[in-house]
């Protein structure tokens, strides 16, 4: 048996959601990308700007958010929106998790959260884009256990060599039952409530 001496117990039942940004997400939100080692310096300013945008025009600028802490920080968070003339469809723009939170679950309470409130806006259809690196195999992972499909794979997209991969959900449809928060049913029951998801 490993000794548990001298580290913290994570448990998700510590976990508070919210939706609603605040002035002081935008150095958290900066922290959480630095911190996942995934990122170049010109991502991180693209995630802070997103909020800076979310807090400028509020739900206008077409950013939404849920925000997971713990004890008052920031341990995740999502980032999705509509996309532009589309009917029903979404962007997940972001999903980032705190290292020591990985592994545990937090992710998929995360997307389930934000299908949900992607459902309960109307929308059916969620898109995320990914690398195809090899450092992203965990991610690609990830959104398949989730229910995504690839649906493309944009060759040489970022730099030679590193192609883009296109990740589907439908959330509803006429062969597709009520989806959204699949992977939370599927053994991970979520806590906290976003006042916004059903």
């Amino acid at each position: 048996m490993r000794s548990t001496r001298g580290k913290q117990r994570i448990e998700l039942s510590d976990i508070v959601f919210r939706a609603d940004p605040r002035s002081g997400d935008r150095a958290e939100v900066g922290r959480l990308a630095r911190a996942t080692g995934f990122f170049s310096l010109e991502e991180v300013a693209v995630a802070v700007e997103l909020i800076e945008t979310r807090l400028e025009k509020g739900g206008d600028s077409g950013y939404h958010f849920i925000f997971a802490e713990r004890s008052g920080q920031m341990v995740g968070y999502a980032c999705f929106g509509p996309i532009p003339c589309t009917l029903a469809g979404y962007d997940l723009y972001w999903i980032v998790v705190l290292d020591e939170f990985r592994g545990k679950g937090l992710g998929k309470r995360l997307l389930a959260r934000t299908e949900n409130v992607i459902a309960a806006a109307g929308g059916t259809r969620v898109y995320v884009e990914t690398s195809c690196r090899g450092q992203y195999e965990p991610t690609r992972a990830f959104y398949e256990r989730c229910g995504y499909r690839l649906e493309a794979v944009l060759k040489d997209y970022y730099a030679p060599g590193e192609d883009k991969a296109i990740y589907l959900k439908v959330l509803v449809g006429e062969r597709t039952p009520e989806r959204a928060g699949e992977c939370e049913r599927n053994g991970m029951q979520g806590s906290g409530d976003l006042g916004t998801a059903p």
